[in-house]
């Protein structure tokens, strides 16, 4: 299925739009933000090749338009490029998601290259090397990054960048985007942290910083020559859309698509905004997105981690279909809060992952948004939903 047209036609009861693999938690980095608390030894029940080959074969039968091999670091599994083949094999597009350790050399990218994977995506989490190196724990590891990324373009992979935004680097954003000008890239897919894992809820933005960050990516998309998206951010989506909106109305840019349009997947013909047509997708945790740990377990997302199911004893279509908490977030109707009541619902609908990090319930109104919607009267426990991340833990604690 075309990567374009399965944003609009595919069936998010029936498949995922994106798949990803956690192939190992081993990896070599200790980076601040990691979700899988990943450590430098593989764990002796990951999933063997066979395995992780028959798990491949049930994306290719899914017909899910994207796939991505993660980790920890999947460049720990000696058997990484064969099952980099193995998905070209079955018409997979796949993409990886190395760590910048030694192991990521340019003999091991051009391999990438000759086994069929479709794209690179590194992280970069400063555009200099003491904001990225004090996050990833380990010195050296912006400069091997850097020069993955040139080799990357020396072997003809597109490359994607990763990052996680938080409070150790959301003042960098200007540079970061300088540097990815100069580097050739493809996509920026700007992550919002979750505070799990080694994820701390202090490094976590307020929701006001949320929108500011917002806007400045808004701004950015005008003028660099690459895609930029967002993950965990799904208000994003509100907010471009407010914007896109606003700028119709006074005449300015290309007309966009209306709040029915978007709500109906119709899609994004904006040339203006690089962010749109990845904004506006509507995949959200358990909709159109699933994780599948190093060990076969399956999640809405790998910052969500309630257990739907073992591809060891269940085949993936009918955990992803059948599972009670995927079914339950793709149903908007069960989104609580100003969530449930929000007007902008069906194409943002709030970080699941967040909500349930921070509260217990992954049906509960997004944490880090400040947007009331349309005749919302919020109850008094609510109103912590709009404080930065230590009020809103004082206000848990106090209820």
């Amino acid at each position: 299925m075309d990567i374009r047209q399965a944003m609009t036609t595919l069936d998010y009861n029936r498949a995922p739009f994106l798949a990803i693999w956690e192939t190992t938690q081993a990896c070599d980095l200790s980076c601040k933000h990691c979700r899988a608390s990943a450590q430098p030894l593989a764990h002796p029940s990951q999933l063997n090749t066979g395995e992780a080959m028959n798990l491949i074969d049930q994306i290719a039968d899914l017909q899910v338009p994207l796939f991505v091999f993660t980790g920890g670091d999947p460049l720990k599994r000696p058997d990484i490029f064969e099952l980099i083949r193995h998905a070209a094999g079955k018409g997979v597009h796949a993409a990886l998601t190395p760590s910048g350790t030694p192991l990521l050399t340019r003999d091991a990218i051009f391999r990438m290259k000759d086994s069929g994977l479709s794209r690179l995506a590194v992280s970069l989490d400063g555009s200099v090397p003491e904001i990225h190196d004090s996050i990833r724990g380990i010195p050296g590891t912006w400069e091997r990054t850097v020069q993955a990324i040139q080799w990357a373009n020396e072997a003809g992979i597109p490359i994607q960048v990763h990052t996680t935004i938080s409070r150790h680097n959301a003042h960098d954003l200007d540079g970061l985007c300088a540097l990815f000008e100069k580097l050739a890239i493809v996509m920026w897919n700007v992550f919002f942290l979750v505070p799990v894992g080694r994820g701390q809820l202090g490094d976590l933005l307020s929701g006001e910083e949320f929108e500011q960050v917002f806007g400045k990516i808004y701004e950015l998309s005008h003028r660099v020559n690459f895609q930029i998206k967002t993950t965990e951010a799904m208000h994003y989506r509100r907010y471009l859309l407010q914007h896109n909106l606003e700028e119709k109305r006074m005449g300015h840019g290309h007309p966009h698509a209306t709040p029915h349009e978007y709500e109906a997947g119709a899609p994004q013909a904006d040339a203006q905004t690089r962010t749109a047509g990845w904004a506006t997708r509507r995949v959200n945790d358990g909709k159109g997105f699933l994780f599948v740990s190093h060990m076969g377990n399956v999640y809405p997302s790998g910052f969500l981690p309630i257990h739907a199911g073992n591809i060891r004893e269940t085949p993936l279509a009918d955990i992803y279909r059948n599972a009670p908490i995927f079914k339950a977030l793709r149903n908007t109707s069960r989104l609580e809060g100003k969530c449930g009541a929000c007007e902008y619902k069906e194409i943002c609908g709030g970080s699941r992952a967040r909500a349930y990090a921070l509260t217990g319930d992954p049906l509960a109104q997004e944490p880090c948004c400040i947007y009331q919607p349309k005749n919302w009267v919020p109850l008094a426990e609510e109103e912590c939903a709009c404080v930065g991340p230590k009020e809103f833990a004082e206000t848990l604690v106090t209820l």
